[in-house]
């Protein structure tokens, strides 16, 4: 594979740019996204009914339509991982020390630091913002990872540790968040009960079932067809699903929240703009700590996605089992990704335009 590279280089040839080896549909991607957001809201505040019809069955206190589109959306991502070099990936210390130290340690203290600047008079959407900073994300993240060229095994195995981590801290950084810290700093602090039971199980539906279904398939894919086939036959057919897969979850989202974002700007805006400057800090800081610490561009991307998406199938559904559907914590809950889409999608792009300026030299060196 490392033949062609230095041959182009003797002729003078430059290496096509990242963004020119996305397909049409990729490439065009904000364009969709932008649309599917539009269509979701003109569902929400045109068509009456349709937040109680798309409500009417749920999945963990998440919409079934929702919870169908997430499962879509990561089957096609974890069908292309190759579990047997996961082992390797287990064994980057410096990955796995970025990723917990800015996932679980600078993540949702900054989310906290930003919703007291932006909101210390609006105790629900602040408490929201908290609730979605102490949750790093294990769904949306497998796609950003995937279009900007990161390496899926390290999304895996850091989605699979994320995963985790979640069922078994995500109530005790929630105390931690909303009721110690803030009584240490003399802040307002509440007084909340988290069900660890209710975080496995959202936890176990959204990663563990598409988890399941893409390792087995690879294993029988694999085995019964032999790997060229699989990888370049079967997984190019499946790979738009994932896409498919997100517009359908954006649809549904908006449409369920239609009327509560554009009813009301000023909210939206209030809890927009922290979450912007989230997004922005963590992957810039990730991406730059990769980048000095030595990691080659796609465990770089790898981080930086990781560190920047957040879980708001879970903190969501942690708001309405607490507060109802209906709360502002909710509400800030699904705000979350009307920032976090056009957001993550803008840096994919960005993250492959820096591909070859920032790495060129180094992925020089290995072929």
């Amino acid at each position: 594979m490392a033949g062609p590279v230095p041959e182009r280089r003797r002729l003078g040839l430059q290496e096509p740019s990242a963004l020119i080896k996305l397909s049409w549909l990729d490439r065009l991607l904000p364009l969709w996204i932008l649309l599917a957001m539009a269509a979701g809201l003109a569902l929400g505040r045109l068509v009456p009914g349709i937040q109680g019809l798309l409500g009417a069955v749920q999945v963990d206190h998440t919409s079934l339509p929702i919870a169908l589109g997430l499962l879509l959306m990561m089957y096609p991502v974890l069908a292309k991982v190759r579990y047997g070099e996961l082992g390797q990936m287990a064994r980057d210390r410096r990955l796995l020390a970025l990723t917990l130290g800015l996932t679980w340690g600078l993540g949702p203290l900054l989310m906290f630091t930003l919703a007291w600047l932006f909101l210390p008079d609006q105790e629900a959407f602040r408490t929201g913002l908290i609730l979605i900073g102490i949750a790093p994300c294990i769904a949306m993240v497998l796609i950003w990872i995937d279009l900007a060229q990161g390496n899926r095994e390290a999304a895996a195995l850091l989605v699979a540790i994320n995963s985790i981590l979640q069922v078994l801290v995500y109530a005790l950084l929630g105390t931690f968040y909303l009721q110690i810290l803030p009584n240490w700093l003399g802040l307002d602090a509440q007084v909340l009960s988290f069900s660890f039971a209710e975080i496995a199980r959202a936890v176990l539906i959204f990663l563990g079932l598409p988890l399941l279904a893409g390792f087995l398939t690879r294993v029988l894919g694999v085995r019964l067809k032999g790997r060229r086939w699989y990888e370049q036959r079967f997984l190019p057919r499946i790979s738009p699903f994932a896409l498919y897969g997100l517009l359908f979850t954006i649809v549904v989202m908006f449409a369920l929240q239609g009327e509560a974002i554009s009813s009301d700007p000023a909210q939206v805006m209030c809890v927009a703009l922290p979450l912007l400057l989230y997004f922005l800090l963590m992957w810039t800081v990730a991406f730059v700590a990769g980048k000095r610490s030595g990691l080659d561009y796609e465990r770089t991307t790898a981080l930086a996605f990781t560190a920047a998406g957040n879980n708001f199938e879970l903190a969501i559904a942690v708001c309405i089992s607490i507060w109802g559907v209906t709360s502002q914590q909710a509400l800030a809950g699904v705000i979350g990704p009307l920032i976090e889409v056009p957001v993550l999608v803008s840096l994919v792009y960005l993250s492959l335009w820096l591909k070859p300026r920032l790495f060129a030299a180094r992925a020089a060196a290995a072929g």
